[in-house]
Parts: C-alpha cells; sequence; structure tokens
C-alpha cells in the first residue's frame, strides 16, 4: 500500500508542469484577466509544489525580484510605450481617415483598386504603429461601409480589412517584434551559455526588424496579387469606383502631396534610424512619438493658428538635422573644420526650431486631444508590464517544477529532427492563437520552446519572424481570430459573421503559403539583417 502511495506521489509530482499549463489555458479560456491568471496560476502550483517538496522555494524568492528589476530597467521595453503612443496620436489626429480617402480615389479607376487602396494603407499604417486592433477597427468603420457602397461583395471586403489590419504583426515597427526580440536575446544568451559559450553573442531587436521587413513587404505583394487576381476573375466582387468619384490626375497628385509624405517621412526616420544604426529601437520610438507629435500637430483640422505652422517648421527643422548629420560630423568637444563648424550651427539652430515645434504641438493637440492620447497608451502599456511580471513568476515555477526539461524531452522526440521540432512549436503556436492574445504567447510560450531549438542550431533572427508570421496568421483564422472579432465589432448588420470568416480564409491561406515559404527559404529573414550588421 505504501509502495502504490509513493508511485502515485511521484506520478503527480512529474505532472505538475504540464497540469500548470492545462489550468492556466482553462483559466484564460474561461475569460479571466491574463496577467493575473499567470501569476495567480503559478503562486497556487508553486504552493503545491512546496507542500510536496518538489519545488526548491529559491527557484522563486531569489530570482524574481531580480527579474521585476530587470523588467523595470529594461531599456529594449522602454519602446513599448512610445511606439504605442506614436499610433495613438496618428490615430486621433485621423492621419488612416486621410490616408484611405486619397488612396480610395487614386487607386478607384482600376478594377479592385479600392482593395488594392485598403491594402496599401493596412500597409502604411503597420509601418506607422504597429498595433493591429486600432488599425483593424479604424480601417473597418472607414473603409466597409465605403467598399459595400461601392458593391463589393461583403465577404472580400472584411477579408481585405482584416489581413490589411494584421499586418502591424510583422512589419516593423511591430510591438511584437519588439517583445519577441527581448524574449529571444534571452534565449539566445541562455541556449549559448547552455553549450560553453560564456561571451554570447547578442540579438537586438533591431536585427529582427531587419528579418522581418522582407518577408512583410512580401506577404503585402501576394496579398496584392490576390486582389488583382480576384479583380480580373470575378469583377462583380471588385468593381472599379464610378467616374463621378475619381481624382483627375491634378487633384490626385494635390492630394497624395498633402497626405503621403507625413506617414512616409515618419516611417523613414524610424525604420531607417534603426537600420543605419543612428538610433536603437528605444531611440528610434522617441523619434516616432516626437514626430507623430509634429504631425498631429500641423494638421489644419486638429491644430488651428500660429502654433500649426510652428509644427510645420519643427517638420522641416527635422529634415534639415536628417541632411546634415549625413553631410557633416556633429560631434562636439574636437577641432572641427570650417564646414562641419558651419553644420554644427545649422544643426543647433534646426534643433531649437524641433524643439519649440514639438513643444507647440504638444500644446495645441493637448487641448482637445492630449489626455485620452496618454490614457490609452498607458492602457496598453499597463497591461503589457502586467503580463511580463505574471509570466516572469509563471515561467519560474514551471521550471521549478522541471518543465522546462519537460519541453526540452518533447522537442528532442520529435520525429524529424529539429525542423520536425520547429514544425511542431510552429503547430502549436499556431493553435494557441486561437485562444490566446499574441503578448501571451510571446511571453510564456516562446521562452520555453525557444532555448531548445537555438541549442540544436536554428538562427535566432529566422525563429523569430517565423514567430511573428505565426502569430499574425493566427490573428486571421477563423472561428476565434482575434482581427474578426475587432472587425466583427464595427461592421454594419448587412455583414453577417460568415461573410467575414468566408473572406478572411482565402488570406489566412496565402499567410500559410507565406509561413512555409519562410521556412524554407531562410534568406527572406536572416539576408538584410547579414547585409546591414553583419
Amino acid at each position: 500500500m505504501l509502495d502504490q502511495a509513493i508511485l502515485c506521489f511521484c506520478a503527480c509530482a512529474t505532472w505538475l508542469d504540464i497540469a500548470m499549463v492545462v489550468v492556466l489555458c482553462a483559466c484564460l479560456l474561461a475569460g479571466f484577466p491574463a496577467a493575473f491568471t499567470l501569476a495567480g496560476t503559478a503562486l497556487v502550483f508553486a504552493l503545491i509544489g512546496l507542500a510536496m517538496g518538489v519545488l526548491d522555494p529559491t527557484f522563486i524568492t531569489e530570482p524574481f525580484p531580480i527579474r521585476i528589476f530587470g523588467i523595470i530597467k529594461n531599456q529594449v521595453l522602454l519602446a513599448v510605450p512610445l511606439f504605442v503612443l506614436m499610433g495613438v496620436i496618428l490615430e486621433r489626429a485621423k492621419v488612416a481617415e486621410e490616408l484611405l480617402e486619397t488612396t480610395a480615389r487614386l487607386f478607384g479607376p482600376l478594377p479592385g483598386g479600392l482593395g488594392i487602396g485598403v491594402m496599401l494603407v493596412g500597409a502604411l499604417l503597420a509601418a506607422s504603429t504597429g498595433i493591429v486592433g486600432a488599425t483593424v477597427v479604424t480601417m473597418g468603420l472607414l473603409s466597409l461601409p465605403t467598399m459595400l457602397r461601392r458593391g463589393y461583395s461583403p465577404a472580400l471586403s472584411s477579408g481585405t480589412i482584416a489581413a490589411a489590419g494584421t499586418l502591424g504583426q510583422v512589419i516593423p515597427p511591430s510591438i511584437v517584434l519588439i517583445l519577441l526580440g527581448d524574449v529571444m536575446s534571452n534565449a539566445y544568451q541562455e541556449a549559448q551559455i547552455s553549450q560553453g559559450i560564456f561571451s554570447p553573442e547578442p540579438v537586438s531587436v533591431g536585427d529582427l526588424f531587419a528579418g522581418a521587413l522582407v518577408p512583410g513587404f512580401v506577404l503585402v505583394g501576394l496579398y496584392l496579387l490576390y486582389l488583382t487576381a480576384t479583380a480580373i476573375l470575378n469583377p462583380k466582387a471588385s468593381p472599379a469606383v464610378p467616374a463621378e468619384d475619381r481624382f483627375t490626375f491634378k487633384e490626385g497628385a494635390i492630394a497624395a502631396a498633402k497626405t503621403l509624405p507625413a506617414p512616409i517621412l515618419l516611417i523613414i526616420a524610424v525604420l531607417g534610424s534603426i537600420l543605419t544604426g543612428v538610433a536603437t529601437a528605444t531611440e528610434a520610438s522617441a523619434i516616432g512619438a516626437a514626430g507623430a507629435f509634429l504631425i498631429a500637430g500641423s494638421k489644419r483640422d486638429v491644430v488651428q493658428g500660429p502654433l500649426r505652422y510652428l509644427a510645420i517648421a519643427g517638420i522641416a527643422s527635422a529634415i534639415v538635422l536628417g541632411l546634415l548629420v549625413t553631410q557633416f560630423d556633429l560631434r562636439l568637444g574636437r577641432e572641427a573644420s570650417a564646414a562641419d563648424s558651419f553644420g554644427i550651427v545649422l544643426a543647433m539652430i534646426a534643433t531649437g526650431v524641433l524643439g519649440a515645434g514639438l513643444l507647440g504641438s504638444i500644446v495645441a493637440v493637448g487641448r482637445a486631444l492630449l489626455w485620452p492620447m496618454l490614457s490609452q497608451t498607458t492602457k496598453v502599456t499597463s497591461m503589457v508590464f502586467t503580463i511580463l511580471i505574471g509570466a516572469a513568476l509563471f515561467s519560474l515555477v514551471f521550471r521549478g517544477l522541471g518543465g522546462d526539461e519537460t519541453v526540452a524531452h518533447a522537442l528532442e522526440s520529435a520525429p524529424g529532427g529539429t525542423f520536425g521540432a520547429l514544425i511542431m512549436v510552429m503547430v502549436v503556436m499556431f493553435l494557441l492563437g486561437f485562444f490566446l492574445d499574441f503578448i501571451e504567447i510571446t511571453l510564456v510560450v516562446v521562452p520555453l520552446v525557444a532555448p531548445p531549438l537555438l541549442m540544436a542550431g536554428v538562427d535566432p533572427v529566422w525563429l523569430g519572424v517565423l514567430m511573428a508570421v505565426n502569430l499574425q496568421t493566427s490573428f486571421l483564422t477563423p472561428p476565434f481570430g482575434f482581427a474578426l472579432f475587432y472587425l466583427r465589432g464595427v461592421a454594419p448588420p448587412e455583414v453577417p459573421t460568415g461573410a467575414i470568416y468566408r473572406g478572411a480564409l482565402p488570406f489566412v491561406g496565402i499567410q500559410i503559403a507565406m509561413l512555409i515559404l519562410l521556412a524554407l527559404l531562410p534568406e527572406l529573414a536572416t539576408w538584410l539583417p547579414e547585409r546591414i550588421y553583419g
């Protein structure tokens, strides 16, 4: 009898880590908040493990305070609130609305042109905001009624908007890439130390940004190809805009000159500063937030009076500063040539004008929009960091119960070796994406599965981009895709849920094809980082 009790006790102790994951998924599916579910599940199983004598308390008491302190002081994670703020500013300043209106009338004469315009705006917003929910809702409110009124099928309209809205998952600056970059960096260092490499090579958010650019643009190209083919094969589903609603060439040029330069310049400033090594992701996020304030302050329908012209002067001075950086050596505290001295003086003047323009924009925009902007940014940032802390506790308890060994053994026993283990991880993440938010998957699942894969020789940038594309696919997949829920919430009653699901399926197929293409051709993700960073 005693032997049976001991065997039962050992079996229960062995399965604690798996039971922990099952309970976590059950609680999340029941609708409990993710951050408190992570921490609560971890505490309950920590108490069970301590009571059974299978968990060493030092797994929690010593590293957990260090983990929290590390999260708070992590310079990379400072980019999260700043990029969120950038996206919220552009959304509140109605940049998306102007872009959609302009592209709709520019591409309207083409069969399927309205859908092509929506997709291009989705790509621009993805590179400007990186927030999926806000993009899908904004485009759904603005574009879906217009597309339906122009004779587009409800399915194609819904699928186009949902797919365009999810591009923010994989096109930098993406919040998921920032979080993945931080997690992947820690996992890569852990994998190298486990292999006896005590001066590990770093993986930065900039590496993932560079790695995701080519796959992101290829995905946009595949979407556009599908929309063009649909317009040719089924013109009734995506007709051209009537002649009276089209721009003349002159009107189109003027409209494009008014709406396109500002977001394009912001994208170039943010991504260009990261890819050229001028700024880190955190510094670039500050550039993006400041640029978004200037854009909002320069808009006639947001700001009136002299403060608007001050914001325009700030934008011009930012462009001048960018040119000066490339033409002169602006470092101080050295003997500068006459040309460099002239450049330094110009840079100081431009910096003063830029500062005045930014301050004026904040004051002008703040009269009506600053509080909603800061409130929304604070909510999103608090949610992300609370989940980070809960995930840190969950990870420590899971490892203390032997969960990391369980995951490593499962991956080692997968048929097909390393590639088979990678396929298994991708399938699990894809399925989890039906029920869990990308933040929860990134912060809970990736730290567990990434170290064994990286120890097996998988490239960290390729793995990170694969995971980002995978998470983007789960946003679109019926019946639980989050983007579909966002769109359903703002879609008019005449668009049935079935039509939204049918419209999303072709784009899901394209994304799965993109995932397979990326798995077979790792160079799509690794070529640009190697070219830029060596």
